[in-house]
C-alpha cells in the first residue's frame, strides 16, 4: 500500500539515548522499560520487547530510534511514550540506530 509524502510526514521519529534499562516485571510479554533523551522534547519512557537479543545493562547509553508523536499507551504497569523501532527477526528485535553518536532529539528525515 503507497502513502503519500503528506503520510509520512506526520510520523516524528527521533533520535535519543537510552538512561535506564530495567526488566519489566509485569509485562504479558519479556520486555524491558526504557527511559530515553530526547534532547528538546525531554525523556519519555518505552516497553520495549528487546530481551532475547539485548542484555538491560548493556542499552545504557545506546541511541535509538522511535516514533515520539504516537498517543501514549498504558501497557501493565507504566504508560509507554514512544515507540522503540527495531527489525524483527528470526532471532528477535534488532534496534535500528545511528552509525555514529548525534545529538538527542535529531528527526529522520
Amino acid at each position: 500500500m503507497e502513502i503519500s509524502w503528506a503520510d509520512f510526514e506526520k510520523v516524528d521519529i527521533r533520535v535519543g539515548t537510552v538512561l535506564a534499562a530495567s526488566v519489566f516485571k509485569e509485562a504479558r510479554n519479556p520486555s524491558y522499560i526504557l527511559e530515553i533523551d530526547f534532547g528538546v522534547i525531554g525523556v519519555l519512557k518505552s516497553s520495549a520487547q528487546l530481551t532475547t537479543l539485548y542484555i538491560a545493562d548493556e542499552l545504557v547509553g545506546k541511541q535509538v530510534l522511535a516514533v515520539v508523536n504516537f498517543p501514549k499507551k498504558q501497557i501493565a504497569t507504566i504508560m509507554s511514550e514512544c515507540l522503540v523501532l527495531g527489525l524483527v527477526g528470526g532471532e528477535g528485535v534488532v534496534l535500528i540506530n545511528p552509525d555514529r553518536k548525534v545529538a538527542n532529539g535529531l528527526r529522520l528525515a
